[in-house]
């Protein structure tokens, strides 16, 4: 191995570091509690280190954001593939969905809910980004109906998942309802 191949994957090692870590301390303290001065000290390396790889936090969430959207895409695909017919379907991607955001609220609000520098829905989003909305639609979409276009019914259908997950997390709904309120979305949505 070259040394600038190994400078390279030491930079890559590092910078998975400063998200993981990131990634930690959010999930434990919040993101308020995220800052250079902080994630320098608990990967220990020098504030400098962490903008060579990062311009500020809000690069950071936005990284942190790219790698829960893999998250997420992958637990809808396997929820969804281990169901049989498309209500299933709709029904077990749901219930990966909000498990995915009450497991990691600090994931889903660099997703969601806070700025990362990352464009959404338009020709520039990030693969992972656009690849999680995929994940949504490979099943929302045989469940649209007849004249209803995939990709709109999946924003439709993910905005209700989306405020379920966030009305669950602020206490303004009861959490122990929740497999009856994904009962109820899919079959009012959903044609089967």
């Amino acid at each position: 191995m070259s040394v600038q191949e190994r400078k390279q994957r030491e930079r890559a090692e590092r910078e998975r570091l400063i998200v993981a870590t990131a990634r930690e301390l959010a999930e434990q303290q919040g993101w308020d509690a995220v800052t250079t001065r902080r994630l320098a000290e608990r990967i220990e390396y020098s504030q400098p280190v962490l903008y060579s790889h990062f311009r500020g936090k809000r690069e950071i969430i936005g990284a942190v954001a790219l790698e829960g959207a893999a998250e997420m895409a992958a637990a809808v695909r396997a929820a969804a593939a281990a169901a049989d017919g498309p209500r299933d379907r709709a029904a077990a991607l749901a219930g990966a969905y909000l498990d995915f955001a009450e497991r990691n609220p600090a994931v889903y609000d660099a997703l969601f809910q806070l700025d990362g520098g990352l464009p959404y829905a338009r020709e520039d989003t990030p693969e992972s980004l656009k690849d999680a909305f995929a994940a949504l639609m490979e099943s929302l979409g045989e469940v649209a109906g007849d004249g209803v276009h995939p990709g709109l019914f999946t924003e439709v259908f993910w905005a209700s998942l989306h405020g379920l997950a966030t009305l669950t997390r602020a206490g303004r709904i009861l959490p122990e309802d929740a497999a009856q309120r994904v009962e109820l979305l899919v079959d009012r949505l959903a044609v089967v």
